[in-house]
């Protein structure tokens, strides 16, 4: 390659390693330790040669390939009748050489081999491997990975393992595969065209197009028969395509097509994870807008109920103010004869007594029995407003599942927030004090009936009680104010003085009334309404939360994103 390549493949390389870095700041943002140790591996091998990834079954023939395209004349990956490899074996170049072991899973093999000056191989237990760990550590190598050498069983390659691990290579990371059909000796030429079929279909069938599938035989290779051998076919592949200078930039072509990849699996996660905050803003504004239209309702039950109470009290007033005025106007005209207009048992004083008595009677059976008809249909609102919340928080939508890739923590989280929200607010719902509303009406209107009874259904006593006890204070105290008024009264009294005064105590009473019940209970409503949406503190810090996490987080993407774009460009 001429120095001008060379300077723009170090600024190509620079400018990867940039990305590079963001994806994986980007991960700790998110807190997934395991995508933020695959882009760590894929940072420690961006300046590695091109790297195969040579995966398969057990018994594939998977040694025996390696050690035949390596053509050194040595057994470089051991091979024995039963499974030798395992270790994940990392073979690359070295001046001399040696065997480096990195950890017991984990060795380095360094070969003066002059392929290996542009391409290193990685040698990988097989998909089948009962030891789990060699799975975890193949699976790190594949992000990494230039091109994945899928060896296959000549006799036998469809094997379900195998097909499994390359779905898991194929749909995970878009890496470019080819297939290799191992021990092509054992079987007729006929027998491996079969199979070399099968393979393309398969393959096909899962979304490779034109898949590349090589016949070869190590063992007819390392013996000396290289022309039946298929690895000349398999040679003329990588020279055409990987070396002989093109490697490098290949290699940068495929460090920026993982990385998008990966930045690709995050968006997918930060898009549904926005999904999810959506539906949750949703599911949070419909419990507001529940809660205010319930209140409204509620509110306008509470000004029926107190138009209705208004109407019985003028009703009763009113009767009583027309046999007041009518007795009144009788006084005046024979206001010097006094006695005679009663009877020697009803002086003027009894008379007005008897007023105030019958207005108390008929006040009392009116509005008890518009308190009756009004304070149910409140009751009944209330409980339905908290009914239909605790509905709500039951069917609450969930898109992003505990088991998502990226987000499950996530996930996990906004389920156990959730879960405690349903299990506060059924507990608040059975708690009688949440719904006593003392603070509003004082423990000395609190029925006794109260105490015996529990939670949500406690609306109904509350209400009635209150109401109840607050009418019949108001109309008491107006009745006690007209007795003390008539009490007052000689002999020579004046009968406007008597009208307007009268007028007056019933204006007070009634102002009282309307304000007093209103007031009353449209704060016992919204205290109620307050109660229910203060179940909800966690789930509104959490929403918010996740609102400033993925501003951070799409920040951070299309940033990351950009910059991909503008090298592929670049680099094409």
């Amino acid at each position: 390659m001429n120095t001008i390549t060379n300077q723009k493949l170090n600024v190509y390389k620079i400018k990867i390693e940039e990305i590079v870095r963001k994806l994986h700041d980007l991960t700790h943002k998110i807190g997934h330790k395991e995508l933020a140790k695959t882009i760590s591996d894929l940072r420690s091998r961006l300046n590695e040669p091109f790297l195969f990834v040579i995966a398969g079954e057990v018994k594939a023939g998977k040694s025996s390939f390696i050690n035949a395209l390596l053509d050194t004349g040595e057994e470089i990956c051991k091979v024995a009748p039963q499974p030798m490899t395992d270790t994940v074996q990392q073979i690359i170049y070295g001046e001399k050489e040696e065997i480096i072991e990195i950890n017991p899973h984990l060795k380095k093999i360094l070969l003066p081999v002059e392929i290996l000056k542009e391409i290193a191989i990685v040698d990988t237990p097989g998909t089948n491997t009962i030891a789990e760990y060699h799975q975890e550590i193949t699976e790190r190598f594949i992000p990494g990975s230039d091109l994945i050498v899928f060896v296959f069983e000549a006799k036998n390659p469809y094997r379900q393992s195998a097909w499994d691990f390359f779905d898991f290579i194929h749909d995970e990371w878009r890496k470019k595969i080819i297939f290799v059909l191992q021990q092509k000796d054992l079987l007729p030429e006929e027998s491996l065209q079969v199979n070399v079929k099968g393979v393309k279909e398969n393959a096909i069938k899962k979304g490779i197009e034109n898949p590349i599938v090589f016949a070869v035989s190590a063992l007819d290779e390392l013996e000396g028969r290289k022309e039946i051998s298929g690895f000349i076919e398999i040679r003329k592949f990588i020279s055409e395509n990987i070396t002989g200078g093109k490697a490098p930039i290949l290699k940068q072509k495929n460090n920026i097509t993982t990385a998008e990849n990966i930045l690709t699996k995050i968006s997918s996660g930060i898009q549904l994870r926005k999904k999810q905050w959506e539906s949750d803003m949703i599911f949070r504004n419909d419990i507001k807008e529940t809660l205010s239209e319930h209140q409204n309702r509620s509110e306008g039950q509470v000004d029926n109920l107190v138009k209705n109470l208004l109407t019985a009290y003028d009703n009763s007033t009113l009767k009583g103010e027309q046999e007041l005025s009518n007795g009144l106007r009788f006084f005046t005209l024979l206001k010097r004869s006094v006695g005679s207009i009663f009877s020697k048992k009803t002086s003027a004083k009894d008379w007005l007594t008897g007023i105030a008595s019958n207005l108390e009677t008929d006040l009392n059976q009116k509005m008890k029995i518009k308190l009756n008809e009004g304070v149910v249909d409140i009751a009944d609102s209330i409980q339905q407003m908290a009914r239909v919340i605790d509905l709500k928080i039951k069917t609450s939508d969930t898109i992003l599942k505990d088991d998502h890739e990226i987000f499950s923590d996530i996930a996990a989280k906004r389920a156990n927030v959730l879960e405690e929200l349903k299990n506060t607010f059924a507990q608040f719902l059975n708690e009688a004090d949440n719904f006593k509303g003392s603070d509003l009406f004082g423990e000395k209107n609190i029925s006794p009936n109260v105490a015996t009874g529990s939670g949500l259904a406690l609306v109904g006593v509350i209400i009635t009680t209150v109401t109840n006890t607050a009418v019949f204070d108001i109309t008491g105290g107006l009745l006690t104010a007209v007795g003390l008024l008539f009490a007052g009264v000689s002999v020579g009294f004046q009968r406007r003085k008597i009208i307007s005064g009268y007028n007056d105590e019933i204006k007070k009473g009634r102002t009282k009334l309307k304000n007093e019940i209103t007031t009353k209970l449209k704060n016992y409503i919204a205290d109620i309404k307050n109660k229910i949406d203060k179940n909800f503190n966690k789930f509104d810090h959490l929403i918010n939360s996740e609102k400033e996490q993925l501003d951070e987080l799409e920040a951070s993407h299309r940033t990351i994103h950009q910059e991909i774009i503008t090298l592929k460009k670049e680099l094409s």
